[in-house]
């Protein structure tokens, strides 16, 4: 009795390459995804994750390189050529037109939406008014409909760009469910993502990317996350506690900023905290929890209408967030691409907090050229795509976020999830630069959806529960067990 012939692949690339101009995205990236696994698609920012991707769902067209499903070779000029080979996919960032309702965003897909409203309720999530603009809705949801649209095509493959990086925990469990049925079902999963956690939990295999190149296919089960990381970064790669410290409380100075029983529209339920000049203080708590109308509030983005805010003892009612800046008082979002002016150059971009007078913007300030190029050497900021800030990888768009305030200056910094799909390199980078700055006297305050995280960096930590402060924490005591328990308000710590 002869052997049966090994399955093909379901998905093979072979040197698949691409440039924008000067700027190589991929040189030569190959990939096998065999029928019924999760396969890890992993590399520092710029390695060209995205990019593969992007060419996969035929968004853009590959310069050199071939693509096969079922060992038949494919052409994907367009994205019904991918979802004709059966390929879907939910991108980086939301897939949605926001000035359409969700509805509206439905018809956009060619598949009936009760077809996306069946996928939502599999995934037992609440299911947003469909005649709601979808710029008014959380970024989670978000990312949930985009990938209850992709599997409403029923895709041989699902390939999924980083959608755990917006999600809480429990959503997080969703769609790791969904990957499990898919392999169970025999398709497939190609999964992105920067916490390296995931990939040992539920991937099969990964493959690695490196300035554009694959460099080896692992298997996760057989090996931890330095394995993962020396794999991406190469030799001497940083590790993930470097840029933590021991906490000293003799160091921090006087209370910069301080909320005494904010109330906003019933998400912000008497909320207190202070933060005090050279410190990190971490926030961390479940999705919806009030933790985004927290920091939305303190930059003066939407209003309060109950309690106190105070900057350095002054209590203020910031009309806008320019109200905020004047104070010192400056915002890095998680979504950087709402920081940004993403069609306008690197320069402009880092030199557009500068300008924060009408009066500035007819005399160009001074030393404008010298607070850019100090930026961008500071924070080694990639310029090979310096003209259009959207080409940048988005640990570097993230570098530019914060850096417009490093040139413009301020003595606050209020930090959203600004870890949010940005790889170990990067996050090692961001994490030093922020200690310096808490070194140098700067305040700031750090939200970050991976519990895992806050205490790598921060010096204190707070847990947001149903709208108000319900827990501080000291980091050295801090495991992610702790976090969770607390966030779910199992647990009383004295505030």
């Amino acid at each position: 009795m002869s052997e049966a012939a090994p399955q093909a692949d379901l998905l093979r690339t072979e040197e698949v390459a691409k440039r924008y101009g000067s700027v190589v995205a991929l040189r030569s990236a190959s990939l096998a995804v065999a029928p019924g696994e999760i396969h890890a698609l992993l590399g520092a920012n710029g390695a060209g994750k995205s990019t593969l991707v992007k060419i996969l769902a035929g968004v853009v067209g590959a310069d050199a390189g071939k693509v096969a499903v079922h060992g038949a070779p494919v052409e994907l000029r367009r994205p019904l050529d991918a979802l004709g080979a059966g390929l879907g996919t939910v991108f980086q960032d939301p897939a949605l037109v926001p000035d359409l309702s969700v509805e509206q965003n439905f018809r956009l897909t060619g598949v009936p939406a009760e077809r996306v409203l069946g996928w939502l309720a599999r995934m037992e999530v609440e299911v947003p008014d469909l005649d709601r603009l979808v710029k008014h809705l959380p970024l989670p949801i978000l990312r949930l409909l985009d990938l209850a649209r992709a599997l409403a095509h029923e895709p041989e493959l699902l390939m999924l760009d980083e959608i755990t990086a917006a999600l809480p925990g429990d959503y997080v469990e969703t769609v790791f469910g969904v990957m499990r049925e898919w392999r169970a079902e025999g398709r497939s999963v190609l999964f992105i993502t920067h916490r390296l956690g995931e990939v040992l939990e539920v991937c099969d295999r990964a493959t690695v990317l490196r300035d554009g190149a694959d460099v080896a296919t692992l298997t996760p089960s057989e090996g931890d996350e330095h394995t993962l990381v020396e794999a991406m970064l190469g030799e001497g790669a940083p590790t993930r506690t470097q840029g933590a410290r021991e906490p000293d409380p003799e160091a921090r100075g006087p209370v910069v900023l301080e909320a005494r029983e904010l109330a906003a529209r019933d998400v912000l339920k008497g909320c207190s905290l202070e933060l005090r000049a050279g410190e990190i203080l971490g926030v961390v708590g479940l999705e919806g929890q009030g933790q985004e109308r927290l920091f939305d509030v303190l930059s003066g983005d939407r209003p309060f209408d109950g309690g106190e805010l105070r900057v350095e003892g002054q209590r203020v009612k910031p009309r806008s967030p320019f109200d905020m800046i004047r104070r010192g008082v400056v915002l890095v979002p998680a979504d950087r691409l709402h920081a940004l002016l993403p069609q306008r150059s690197l320069r402009e971009n880092l030199a557009s907090a500068l300008y924060n007078r009408v009066r500035r913007w007819l005399t160009p300030v001074r030393g404008e050229r010298s607070a850019v190029a100090q930026t961008v050497e500071r924070l080694e900021i990639d310029t090979r795509a310096q003209r259009q800030v959207r080409r940048l990888s988005g640990g570097n768009q993230q570098k530019v976020a914060v850096g417009r305030w490093l040139a413009a200056g301020f003595r606050t910094l209020l930090c959203f999830d600004p870890t949010r799909g940005i790889d170990i390199g990067t996050k090692e980078q961001l994490y030093r630069l922020l200690r310096e700055l808490a070194d140098d006297g700067a305040a700031i305050l750090y939200y970050a959806s991976e519990f895992t995280e806050a205490p790598v960096i921060c010096d204190r930590i707070l847990v947001v529960y149903d709208g108000a402060v319900i827990a501080e924490l000291d980091p050295a005591e801090a495991d992610e067990a702790t976090l969770l328990n607390a966030a779910h308000g199992l647990e009383e710590h004295a505030t």
